[in-house]
């Protein structure tokens, strides 16, 4: 199956030394999300932004999301349905709940639902992110109905990280195709 990626970015964008950004450049058969307001953002208006951009797909795609845009990937499936979005790749939640590991500012986003997605997804964890603690994310998989896959040591898996294509997340992403097609 020809599998298209909706690319997602959390708070602040992806900028230029993003992966998610070398995946955009990378991936033909990608499109990014650009939401209005990347630095304030505000949970209305990032789904609105998200189900224009869905509304708008004609062919099997899985959501790629990276920090916060993890909380809003499970805001929208929670009240959203498209045949189109078939998996999701969840990179780095941020725990909208927790006052110390994120700002106030995506607070709104809060609380972080918790149920079982419709589809299959991945939820991919740092030991050292800062943005939410290695149990949370544990937490978050299982409550999600995700696979689990633990990268180490690779801090908030950001520009900071460093990991430019980061083909260890493509082969990630390759197993959680995988996993649709035999889901079909």
């Amino acid at each position: 199956m020809e599998t298209n990626l909706l690319i997602l970015p959390g708070l602040g964008n992806s900028g230029d030394k993003h992966w998610q950004t070398f995946w955009h450049k990378k991936f033909e058969n990608s499109t990014r999300l650009v939401q209005d307001n990347w630095d304030e953002p505000v949970l209305k208006e990032w789904l609105e932004r998200l189900n224009e951009e869905v509304e708008k797909l004609d062919q099997p795609t899985v959501l790629v999301a990276h920090s916060l845009a993890v909380s809003l990937v499970l805001h929208w499936a929670k009240e959203n349905k498209n045949h189109n979005v078939i998996g999701a790749l969840l990179v780095a939640p941020a725990d909208v709940d927790s006052p110390q590991h994120t700002p106030d500012i995506i607070r709104n986003f809060s609380p972080m639902p918790i149920y079982k997605l419709p589809f299959p997804s991945i939820v991919v964890a740092s030991e050292n992110d800062p943005y939410a603690s290695f149990e949370r994310k544990q937490y978050f998989a299982e409550k999600w109905g995700s696979d689990f896959v633990n990268v180490g040591q690779k801090g908030h898996i950001n520009s900071d990280s460093d990991l430019q294509y980061w083909e260890e997340g493509q082969e990630i992403l390759k197993q959680l195709i995988t996993k649709i097609d035999l889901k079909d």
